[in-house]
């Protein structure tokens, strides 16, 4: 199946998923994930419409987005490492993966330098899966409080990215509790988190089903990645 054919293909998945549970697909944003696919590539997806990418590494953001059309929005889905925030900071709409208050901090000190403002999402490790990034669940209510503060960042919600199971039931629990933390947090600290990043090619339809917001998809559209790429 060509790019375009697989962008229709999830897209009839998404709407499938949110009508299951009473939601409209309009309610998610599907960010088709590039990561190690050239520009010539990502321009398939756009030729067929879609406008909004996520990237997992600074570099491959620093690359394609000046080489793109400049009405494509994208989303930084990778773990962030602080001495890159300057250079990334004026290509994305988003980033998903600020896994401490510190990046927060430097985010919004870097974002007033240079007149942004940035929407992010604090990244959960629901699981407290030692490979993975993310604040736990412990440390939020504190975090949530402070970052809302911050003049430049606009705190829109939770991302996760729980360990890979084929068995997306398996998966669901944690995306639950990603949405049962959110509740639970907007009511303490009464700071509205709209968006759930949440669930993966393998699993989007779990997390529409469990309130995702966000879903980042990569090989359902491109295919295999080919990792010799990267």
């Amino acid at each position: 199946m060509s790019i375009a054919e697989n962008l229709s293909f999830v897209e009839a998945e998404v709407s499938d998923a949110a009508a299951r549970v009473g939601r409209l697909a309009d309610e998610i944003t599907l960010i088709a994930v590039s990561k190690t696919w050239p520009v010539d590539v990502i321009q398939e997806a756009v030729s067929a419409g879609h406008r909004i990418f996520g990237e997992n590494k600074v570099q491959e953001i620093l690359e394609k987005v000046p080489a793109m059309s400049f009405e494509l929005k994208w989303h930084l889905i990778g773990h962030l490492q602080k001495n890159k925030t300057r250079k990334v900071l004026p290509y994305c709409a988003m980033i998903h993966s600020v896994d401490s208050l510190g990046l927060a901090l430097q985010i919004d000190r870097i974002a007033g330098e240079l007149g942004l403002k940035p929407e992010i999402l604090l990244q959960v490790n629901v699981a407290r899966d030692e490979a993975k990034f993310g604040l736990v669940a412990e440390d939020l209510e504190n975090i949530v409080s402070e970052v809302a503060q911050l003049e430049q960042v606009q705190l829109k919600g939770l991302m996760t990215v729980p360990a890979f199971d084929p068995d997306p039931e398996k998966v669901r629990p944690h995306f639950a509790a990603l949405r049962e933390l959110r509740d639970q947090l907007t009511t303490s600290t009464g700071v509205e988190l709209p968006e759930l990043s949440m669930g993966m090619s393998h699993d989007f339809r779990a997390a529409i089903e469990e309130g995702a917001t966000q879903i980042r998809v990569g090989s359902s559209i491109f295919g295999q990645r080919d990792y010799s790429r990267s």
